[in-house]
């Protein structure tokens, strides 16, 4: 049995600015942001990585009764043979990281937590408040990039791959990525790129996982699994259109994308399977007959959220397991369809399209679906974006819907007219 012990107490300062000033000296780092609730997560150094919660027990000190915060980072298909790139092959392979340091923003306030194998040493506490006292409002900065753009002659053979293997009845839904190499003009930080997803216009959930040199970070629209004591909810995101000028070009997108028969058949497959997930391992399970509309900063998707009560014994963790990849990210079966990416895909995707997440002590907490991300070492990286291809789909469009979707991780380049 591992025993941890875990140190927390409240703060009185943005946890964004307070994570700036101290991760200067931490080489991993774990984050995940929600930008519409508060369930906000930053954690720095590693006190331990585990393979699970069941051998662990955990001792509270300090002012407040806190879970411990771990972090989780998974790979879209871990037994893909292909290699990853350079950047994302150098990740370690581990299943739950507790950092040091963690800072906490949630519906009961902001705290630091400090996480120890001994018990926590009071003076570590002060020290790293002393710091974040000390933490100056944070600032934005815009780097210069190229990309290395792929082609649609590339795209167009891949997408034609996939079309063969419907119509030949292998699937029935393939979802395929890009990938294009990024040049920085200057050298940049994890935490450049993580203020500017945070103070930015992006929309979601900020990720960033750094080990060592490199980083892997995004900001993603779609939730997996959110486990709080026996409820548990998830999201069926599939199908998309541009997010127009205007308002009014909006409203008329999402109208057409809500009678789009491609799009709808393709977040059918989603909704079919999330449901058929969530009756194996709960019960009230509660899902909306016709999907609704999620709009981001540069799209928009077809909606449909699942919520239910979890059976006794089902875990966060499990659930997590089962529900990944969805058809979302995968295809239709979801066994054929990763088979099919392997097959059509030069590379290995690493943690585009995985689960990534966090979780607590007691079992709670939630992972998303690691879209709109991308990996780098302050000097190159590499961005990534796919889409679904079921019966029909066009090459071209397919590529231009990826180009909108590539904005997002972009947008972690620009650092605004008007700073923060």
């Amino acid at each position: 049995m591992t025993k941890i012990y875990t140190y927390t107490q409240p703060v009185d300062a943005d946890i964004v600015d307070a994570f700036c000033v101290l991760q200067k000296g931490f080489t991993d780092q774990f984050v995940f942001y929600d930008k519409s609730r508060k369930a906000r997560f930053m954690g720095l150094g590693r006190c331990i990585a585990l393979p699970s919660l069941r051998e662990v027990e955990y001792v509270v000190q300090g002012e407040t009764e806190q879970p411990p915060i771990l972090f989780s980072f998974n790979r879209f298909d871990a037994e893909n043979p292909k290699p990853a790139d350079e950047l994302l092959a150098s990740f370690p392979r581990l299943h739950l990281m507790l950092p040091e340091v963690v800072l906490i923003e949630n519906e009961q306030g902001r705290f630091l937590q400090v996480n120890s194998l001994g018990p926590v040493y009071a003076g570590r506490v002060a020290r790293f408040s002393r710091h974040i006292a000390e933490a100056k409002p944070r600032t934005r900065i815009t780097i210069p990039f190229e990309l290395e753009r792929d082609s649609r002659e590339a795209w167009g053979e891949a997408v034609g791959a996939g079309l063969a293997a419907i119509s030949e009845g292998r699937v029935d839904k393939v979802v395929l990525s890009r990938r294009q190499k990024l040049t920085a003009a200057h050298p940049f930080s994890s935490k450049d790129l993580l203020v500017n997803l945070i103070d930015g216009p992006a929309r979601g959930t900020v990720l960033l996982y750094r080990y060592g040199d490199v980083f892997f970070c995004g900001c993603t629209p779609e939730l997996l699994v959110r486990k709080d004591g026996a409820s548990v909810e998830s999201m069926c995101l599939a199908g998309t259109t541009a997010a127009g000028a205007d308002e009014a070009e909006r409203e008329q997108l999402a109208s057409e994308l809500l009678r789009d028969g491609k799009n709808l058949q393709e977040h059918a497959y989603v909704v079919d399977f999330i449901r058929e997930v969530f009756r194996r391992n709960c019960h009230d399970v509660a899902i909306p007959d016709h999907p609704g509309i999620l709009a981001l900063q540069h799209v928009q998707h077809l909606y449909t959220p699942a919520s239910a009560q979890v059976l006794e014994g089902k875990t966060l963790m499990g659930l997590m397991g089962e529900l990944h990849p969805t058809p979302a990210l995968s295809g239709a079966p979801v066994g054929e369809a990763l088979m099919l990416i392997r097959q059509i895909e030069a590379y290995n995707r690493g943690f585009f399209g995985g689960a990534a997440g966090y979780i607590d002590g007691d079992g709670n907490g939630e992972f998303t679906v690691a879209l709109r991300t991308g990996v780098f070492d302050g000097e190159i990286g590499w961005v990534y974006a796919g889409c679904g291809i079921v019966e029909g789909s066009v090459a071209d469009d397919e590529y231009d819907e990826i180009d909108m979707k590539l904005k997002t991780i972009l947008s972690a380049f620009d650092g605004g007219e008007d700073g923060r």
